[in-house]
């Protein structure tokens, strides 16, 4: 849409083919219903991809401040919540009604419930055969099928496809911003803490996220595991610091000095939920009363706290997958117009190019920007 609109803008016959029902559907669905569209911070060192430089050019020409003079132009209120992201105050639909009165003042065609069957090269172009029945040839073919995440949404392989079929270079695609899973016996121990959100730092590597951690009944989810999800791989660790804000050593040290009858867990459940105190401190094995710990068994506790090591069994899929990781290889694409160096008249934007944005308005953000600057250049 925003590609269409900006080239409609300029003069350019545009035809936007959708298979689902209604337009905008992962919009719809975003920020609870109420579209976190943007990211006010949103920079290169916010993505993802094997080019780290490649989004620089279009988020530098197309910045959230300008989606967000759109969003006030079209008098949606919206507002600011932590970490610089964007919401719209009332519902996600407004975001994609003004999408779609800016594509009629553009003149763009939009058919939707059209499934693409074949996209086959013309010396002038490409020629798109539709399931239905009937086909289309342009000059000039876009490709914005998004990624895999989310199946039951509509989300394909597609895009993938045409440039496999094209030959241009795809980058291993996997679930990113996904809930992470563990394994069985993992689970058993965890069960007493399901449903517990807590503040966390979630380290893998060198990466490392500050927000809440949220245990389910089948693994860890909330913002910083989704975000640590995009760097973590199979068979590695992640380290869990609870309550990073927290001088958990300097808390019981205080504690054992005013009130040395007090359990540890007492101490812990004054500043984190009761249940993941008592798990915690029966997980360090550190027990009886506050006066007869050692500033060592003290220390001890709070390691077991703040350097929890776990190690997923996987992540819940694309079924849950906020983003796909990975896609058509920037390489193979032009940074300032996301045209396909070898294809003449081909582009490739949004969520199927190796351009991932972090969980809060980024991914938004690199839709906007490279439809943006893409609809300049077709």
């Amino acid at each position: 849409m925003m590609c269409a609109i900006r080239a409609g803008s300029r003069g350019k016959k545009v035809l936007l083919l959708d298979h689902a029902k209604a337009p905008g559907e992962k919009i719809r669905i975003s920020g609870g219903g109420r579209c976190n569209f943007t990211n006010i911070d949103a920079g290169p060192n916010n993505y993802l991809s094997r080019n780290t430089h490649f989004a620089k050019s279009a988020l530098a020409r197309y910045t959230p401040r300008q989606f967000l003079d759109l969003v006030e132009r079209h008098r949606i209120p919206w507002h600011e919540k932590t970490l610089g992201q964007l919401f719209c105050d009332n519902s996600a639909k407004d975001i994609i009604h003004m999408l779609l009165a800016e594509m009629q003042a553009a003149d763009v065609v939009m058919e939707l419930q059209q499934e693409v069957a074949a996209v086959e090269s013309m010396s002038a172009g490409f020629r798109i055969r539709l399931k239905a029945g009937g086909e289309v040839e342009a000059g000039a073919l876009v490709i914005a099928t998004g990624g895999k995440s989310i199946p039951k949404m509509g989300a394909t392989g597609l895009a993938y496809r045409v440039a496999d079929q094209f030959g241009l270079n795809v980058v291993e695609t996997r679930p990113g911003l996904v809930p992470l899973t563990l394994d069985p016996p993992t689970l058993e121990r965890l069960s007493p803490l399901s449903g517990i959100s807590v503040p966390a730092e979630v380290r893998h590597g060198k990466t490392s996220f500050r927000e809440a951690v949220l245990f389910t009944h089948r693994g860890l989810s909330g913002p910083a595991i989704l975000q640590i999800s995009s760097y973590w791989r199979e068979g590695s660790a992640i380290e869990l610091k609870i309550g990073p804000d927290i001088d958990f050593l300097a808390l019981l040290k205080a504690a054992r000095k005013h009130n040395g009858k007090q359990a540890p867990q007492t101490v812990l459940g004054e500043v984190l939920p009761k249940r993941l105190a008592q798990f915690l401190t029966e997980s360090s094995t550190v027990g009886g009363q506050l006066a007869d710990l050692s500033d060592k068994a003290l220390d001890a506790l709070r390691q077991t706290v703040q350097a929890w090591s776990l190690t997923p069994a996987g992540s819940e899929g694309y079924r849950t997958a906020e983003v796909t990781i990975g896609g058509v290889d920037t390489s193979e694409l032009d940074s300032r117009t996301m045209a396909a160096r070898r294809v003449p008249g081909l582009y490739f934007i949004g969520e199927c190019v190796d351009v991932t944005g972090w969980l809060g308005g980024y991914n938004f953000q690199w839709a906007w920007a490279s439809g943006h600057v893409c609809g300049d250049a077709v």
